[in-house]
């Protein structure tokens, strides 16, 4: 199976890296409550495959979904009461960073059509 390496197949290795980094992070924050554990660990699996598979395969729907997922970390700390907590923060940061690096990606992919169309080409 050959990757075909894009211009943005960065943004989803950070995702990538972010998804680590919150997986991890139940240990390095000292988390003793289950729901804010779990909601680390399922969120961290979900951005971290989707972004796998789009390094293998892009679609727009991946981006999507990474994006509703870094929403989703920036509301969940109210939903599932861990709000106002060294969680909640840590949570919003991954959440923002996240939703930005899938909206810029969406971005990216959707205004590149149009950025082609300007380009000068070479006549030989």
């Amino acid at each position: 199976m050959t990757v075909k390496w894009r211009r943005e197949s960065v943004l989803d290795i950070y995702n990538l890296v972010l998804a680590l980094v919150l997986f991890t992070a139940p240990w390095f924050l000292s988390l003793t409550k289950t729901t804010t554990e779990m909601d680390f660990w399922i969120s961290s699996a979900a951005i971290g495959l989707i972004s796998v598979g789009a390094l293998a395969a892009f679609t727009q729907w991946e981006e999507w979904a990474n994006l509703l997922l870094g929403a989703w970390l920036i509301v969940s700390p109210w939903l599932l009461g861990f709000a106002h907590s060294s969680a909640m923060h840590f949570s919003i940061a991954v959440g923002v960073v996240v939703a930005f690096l899938a909206a810029l990606e969406l971005w990216l992919v959707n205004e590149e059509p149009e950025a082609a169309e300007h380009q000068p080409h070479a006549h030989g």
